[in-house]
């Protein structure tokens, strides 16, 4: 952020960041004013195909797939193009309707023309830059967008409703270099996405090779170790389940209880903020820095984490953790294999929520090496999976970054 300069806080029509050599207030405006809305047309779910001749955006899609601004679509299709929407380039969409008010507050700017535009899209045209609006839209006006939007099962967004808005603008020449930093950021954050998703599939790939036994590695001499032997997990691991923690007594007590959405890749005792009881059940249930958890049940279902650091925490009931005199590792990196996600998935439930048990766990056979292979499985898998941890740190800083700069590139 060199080439930024702080403003005056107290002044209303200036953003709290600003690139040098820009000068004056922002334009107070009402969308409406510097804008025209339109809708797109309906796209149906069965008019997507794969080798469809025109690029086109469902509704949805903002919602999981794009971001502020929408170069490469994910979608095609069939449909008679004289019976379609099309854009124009620097048209900025935001959903017509929506299951959540944030969520319905959703902007994303289409930089490419002629994409078929899908129904309960609102189309929004202006002079503006496209981009920059989108962005503005997506973070300083976010909860106001959600505030005007109507409805309980479902939010609905008018025109109507976005024209009344106001807004602030600069300069075209000031929101068309907002508008190339903020993308050139964003860019730097997709890259980053997609060096992780390239690294999570090169750990998968190497994890089914080598428990399929596809590829192996060799002692120091050359020589393929010992063959495998089958065991079910329950030889080879104690699995401990958790305690059923009274949750009437959470945060009323100083020791800290791990539930199933605490799990994840790395879980700091010393940073955690769940919930905290009264209660100090048998050391038993007690968790140290190096264990492995799994959630046994609901969102997180089947979801593994471990302990990064020491301190002093217990598992709550549908948590389990495991421990073994071989290498825990190694069994870590087993129960994300296919071969037992699959297997802990297709055990029958009796509730709408998937759950296991402890003996599902240890009823599972699989093929074991000995300690020497395992220590190599696992030091080799793990280099990869801290590869990954460090290219997610980076990414981390990144979006704060965003997080901060549309905090303060806009008013």
């Amino acid at each position: 952020m060199t080439e930024m300069t702080k403003e005056n806080k107290n002044v209303k029509n200036f953003p709290n960041l600003r690139f040098p050599g820009f000068e004056g207030e922002w334009e107070s405006k009402r969308l409406g004013e510097i804008a025209t809305f339109s809708k797109g047309k309906g796209i149906s779910k069965n008019e997507i195909v794969d080798n469809g001749e025109t690029e086109c955006i469902r509704y949805g899609e903002l919602y999981t797939f794009y971001e502020e601004v929408i170069s490469e679509i994910k979608s095609k299709t069939n449909t008679d193009i004289s019976s379609l929407v099309l854009s124009e380039t620097n048209d900025v969409i935001i959903p017509a309707s929506g299951e959540t008010q944030i969520d319905i507050a959703t902007a994303s700017c289409v930089i490419k023309s002629g994409i078929a535009l899908g129904g309960d899209l609102n189309i929004i045209k202006t002079k503006n830059n496209g981009i920059f609006l989108s962005y503005y839209l997506n973070s300083k006006k976010k909860l106001e967008i959600a505030k005007l939007s109507q409805g309980i099962s479902v939010v609905h967004l008018y025109s109507s409703q976005l024209a009344s808005l106001n807004l602030k603008f600069p300069q075209l020449e000031e929101q068309e270099k907002l508008s190339s930093f903020l993308s050139l950021l964003n860019f730097r954050i997709q890259t980053q996405k997609k060096i992780i998703e390239k690294l999570e599939s090169l750990i998968n790939g190497w994890r089914e090779k080598l428990f399929s036994k596809k590829s192996r590695f060799k002692d120091e001499k050359g020589n393929h170790f010992s063959d495998w032997k089958f065991s079910k997990l329950g030889e080879v691991l104690t699995i401990q389940g958790g305690f059923a923690f009274k949750s009437i007594l959470f945060n009323k007590g100083t020791t800290k209880v791990l539930r199933i959405g605490d799990i994840s890749r790395n879980i700091n005792l010393e940073e955690f903020t769940g919930v905290f009881t009264l209660e100090i059940p048998d050391k038993k249930y007690m968790v140290n820095k190096g264990d492995f958890l799994m959630a046994l049940s609901g969102a997180t279902f089947g979801k593994v984490g471990k302990i990064s650091c020491n301190g002093e925490a217990y598992i709550n009931q549908r948590v389990a953790t495991f421990r073994t005199n071989q290498c825990l590792e190694f069994f870590y990196q087993l129960v994300q294999t296919e071969n037992f996600v699959s297997y802990i998935n297709s055990i029958p439930t009796a509730s709408a929520q998937p759950n296991i048990s402890n003996n599902d766990i240890a009823k599972y056979e699989s093929m074991i090496p000995c300690l020497e292979e395992q220590n190599k499985i696992a030091n080799f898998l793990s280099s990869i999976q801290e590869k990954i941890d460090t290219e997610k740190q980076i990414l981390e800083k990144l979006e704060l970054q965003k997080k901060f700069l549309l905090a303060n590139l806009f008013v």
